[in-house]
């Protein structure tokens, strides 16, 4: 069995029926048919239900991280995956937790505790709006630059931008940005102090907004 689990896709889909990468704030509706005509169950399938997963090929998996190949601890669980990129060098613990409504990416050398969550998603807070099924959805990208670290069980939420070299403490629940090269911690996160490095200045630069 796949040690990559999908749940549904309600993502906008091709005129051939195939879901298309998102790369930019969208809003959505979750009760959209899938490209099959079906609404899937949004419950994530794991090992440890009796069903098998949406998309239980290993080839499929190996083809997701084909280019990076970074260490994964299973299982974890992806929601779509066309939106999921992982850098080099990276490790992925057990249970980690992927809403990838739009690009989601993980840059290299980057650690992951185990029952990690990042929440590409959100709902309008409004209830009027929201209308539970038949309310709108919304999709942001989240970013985790190179060099992180981010401990067990904290939660990343759509929107946000990890800074290279930044340490995320272990049961955190990040709401905004996080600078390059510091710790932070608590809930919601703050800035507990920067991080001295030894890393060579050139090496120390952030990301451009829109990169990888």
């Amino acid at each position: 069995m796949s040690a990559i689990q999908r749940g549904r896709s309600s993502l906008p889909t091709s005129q051939g029926g195939t879901m298309e990468r998102v790369s930019e704030p969208m809003i959505y509706h979750g009760a959209m048919p899938a490209s099959n005509g079906v609404w899937l169950p949004i419950s994530i399938v794991c090992d440890t239900r009796p069903l098998p997963p949406v998309h239980p090929d290993p080839k499929e998996d190996e083809k997701l991280f084909s280019d990076t190949d970074p260490v994964v601890e299973p299982p974890i669980s992806v929601d779509h995956g066309i939106n999921f990129k992982v850098g080099k060098g990276s490790f992925l613990n057990f249970n980690l937790l992927v809403l990838d409504t739009c690009l989601v990416t993980i840059g290299e050398r980057a650690l992951f505790g185990p029952n990690v969550c990042i929440y590409g998603a959100t709902h309008p807070l409004d209830p009027a709006v929201r209308r539970g099924l038949e309310g709108p959805e919304a999709g942001k990208e989240v970013h985790i630059e190179d060099d992180v670290w981010i401990g067990g069980s904290a939660m990343i939420l759509a929107g946000v931008r990890v800074g290279r070299g930044s340490t995320v403490g272990a049961g955190s629940v990040v709401t905004k940005d996080v600078p390059p090269f510091h710790f932070v911690a608590g809930n919601p996160a703050r800035v507990i102090r920067r991080i001295e490095t030894s890393m060579d200045p050139e090496q120390q630069q952030s990301e451009e907004p829109n990169g990888a």
